[in-house]
């Protein structure tokens, strides 16, 4: 039997005029939600206020964040059987969103985007489409 690897991501969903932000990586070719890993002994919250911080530049605001789902699928250019897990957070910041460290670039998609987005961002996607919060060009 064979078991499965599981990347554990939290990530942030911002979504203004039925479009979620999105980033690219620094040598990556698809899209993905903003966020990050956890480092030891961090909780989700102080986790993803650091990664959004370091990618983004912009300070979410720790009460107002709120879970949102965690869904998981097949990793981008990973193995098969190397799966990622996300949990995803709504939450309000400050300050003005601009790319930093690994992030390339930073787009508004919508559900028209979806052959640019990793597998588990499709699934979120799928969702946010179903529940109304994002549109379709």
């Amino acid at each position: 039997m064979r078991l499965n690897k599981i990347i554990d991501k939290l990530a942030w969903i911002e979504i203004q005029d039925k479009k979620i932000l999105s980033t690219r990586s620094k040598g990556k070719e698809v899209y993905y939600i903003p966020g990050g890993k956890r480092e030891t002994g961090e909780s989700d919250h102080v986790a993803l206020i650091r990664e959004i911080k370091e990618e983004l530049s912009v300070d979410l605001i720790a009460d107002s964040l709120k879970y949102l789902g965690t869904w998981e699928a097949q990793a981008h250019s990973h193995p098969a059987g190397v799966l990622v897990r996300m949990t995803c957070y709504t939450g309000k910041y400050t300050g003005t969103l601009a790319p930093a460290a690994e992030i390339a670039g930073m787009a508004w998609l919508d559900y028209g985007h979806y052959a640019e987005i990793s597998p588990v961002d499709k699934i979120i996607f799928d969702w946010l489409l179903s529940k109304k919060m994002i549109g379709c060009r």
